[in-house]
């Protein structure tokens, strides 16, 4: 395999382009007298982001990880609880539920689309199931028309991991609008960037988003009443004391857990907001791309593309094909691609099969869809918008002479091409 530096085609590494109008808001960061943190620039881009989404609430943090954390904090989860999840993801979507004495059952995918399969997931809901959680897989929306009429039925939360999907939607409304919580990340390689880290949680209840107000902000997420009679007894407080005669006259009654802070820095901030105005040009390259390379696939028997349902609009933050001729084929597509300098890396490796979900009880055959297309079919290859004409021409060009390569050589048959 060829080192990073050398593919002529990489994986995506940068999701996103930064140029000069993000510069130039840094710029704006730096030699203005505000703050650095919790300031004007944060504020613009939480509103700017809740008017795109069509959330109630925008609340951003310093990671989509800390997006998903929270949200399994406001769930408020007791041991017992149930909670369904994809394996068709990346770890952090469900790696806040190992601090939880719950039961996970993992819902199998659609082998067309790899979001979660409406259909296995009635079969997995019982009276102790409490969240849905879920991903839209590279940027295609799951089926949420089906997934919330099963959880509306049941009185179940459904959160969104949109961390693929800004830019995409279903049935006119964006992911993070569609359930009741959706959790955003703005990493290096997503399609929008806050100068590599950063996330976003999304919310249309005003309690939830007063929680994660104080979680992120170091405060204690509990349960305070006003207290009215001790006003004789505070101690006198001084105007430059960190804390107003407030304190005294609140009682907790009940904690849920401590606070952390989790606050986006103003210069990220400003990042994003500059990235905001550049998404639709983003997600239409990406879009081109991925048409280009739907095109080329669908020339040989033996494949199938990533199926966008009517209604649905796709992100494209990964470009996904199968391979249904088999492993063999597979594995000598993905080395044909790799000597012509195209990089290949598959996303994701099925949660279910990993040692701390093995540890508890979960293992194969578990999901065998997700398991027979990760180990069998799927293709994901480079589609970002920091690809040039050229490498775009190059890689197309590619695909299509690996694929004869591997449909032709694979066993020994030769399968006809269009």
């Amino acid at each position: 395999m060829n080192s990073a530096a050398h593919y002529l085609v990489p994986f995506q590494r940068r999701g996103s382009i930064v140029g000069q109008a993000d510069l130039a808001a840094l710029a704006d960061v730096v030699h203005s007298p505000d703050p650095l943190s919790a300031g004007v620039w944060r504020e613009r881009f939480e509103q700017r982001f809740a008017d795109l989404t069509g959330a109630r609430h925008a609340l951003s943090v310093t990671s989509g990880t800390v997006a998903l954390e929270l949200a399994v904090r406001l769930l408020d989860l007791a041991p017992g609880d149930e909670v369904i999840a994809t394996p068709q993801t990346f770890q952090a979507t469900v790696q806040p539920l190992l601090d939880h004495q719950v039961t996970v059952r993992f819902c199998d995918v659609d082998p067309d689309t790899l979001n979660m399969d409406p259909a296995v997931l009635e079969s997995l809901i019982t009276p102790r199931t409490r969240a849905i959680l879920l991903v839209h897989y590279g940027g295609l929306p799951a089926d949420m028309t089906r997934v919330l009429a099963l959880a509306r039925r049941s009185g179940i939360v459904v959160v969104e991991d949109c961390a693929h999907a800004l830019g995409a939607a279903h049935r006119g409304v964006s992911p993070g609008a569609l359930g009741d919580i959706g959790c955003f990340s703005f990493h290096s390689t997503k399609n929008i960037t806050t100068l590599g880290e950063g996330g976003m949680i999304t919310l249309n209840r005003a309690d939830w988003a007063e929680r994660v107000e104080r979680l992120r902000g170091n405060e204690v997420d509990g349960v305070f009443v006003p207290v009215t009679d001790r006003a004789g007894e505070e101690p006198a407080l001084l105007p430059w004391m960190r804390f107003s005669a407030d304190v005294y006259r609140r009682a907790a009654v009940g904690i849920r857990g401590a606070g952390t802070n989790a606050t986006l820095s103003e210069a990220a901030a400003a990042v994003g907001l500059v990235q905001l105005d550049a998404l639709e040009r983003f997600t239409e390259r990406r879009r081109w791309i991925a048409g280009r390379l739907d095109a080329a696939v669908r020339e040989f028997p033996g494949t199938r593309v990533q199926q966008v349902p009517e209604g649905s609009s796709h992100a494209y933050h990964l470009y996904t094909f199968f391979l249904t001729a088999g492993r063999e084929a597979r594995e000598s597509f993905v080395r044909a691609l790799d000597r012509r300098g195209v990089e290949v890396q598959l996303r994701y490796f099925p949660l279910h099969l990993l040692p701390e979900w093995r540890l508890r009880g979960h293992g194969p055959g578990e999901c065998p869809q997700a398991e027979r297309v990760w180990f069998d079919e799927q293709v994901n290859l480079p589609c970002h918008p920091g690809l040039s004409d050229d490498q775009v021409d190059h890689l197309v060009d590619s695909v299509g002479h690996a694929l004869r390569e591997a449909l032709i050589g694979t066993g020994g048959r030769r399968l006809a091409v269009r």
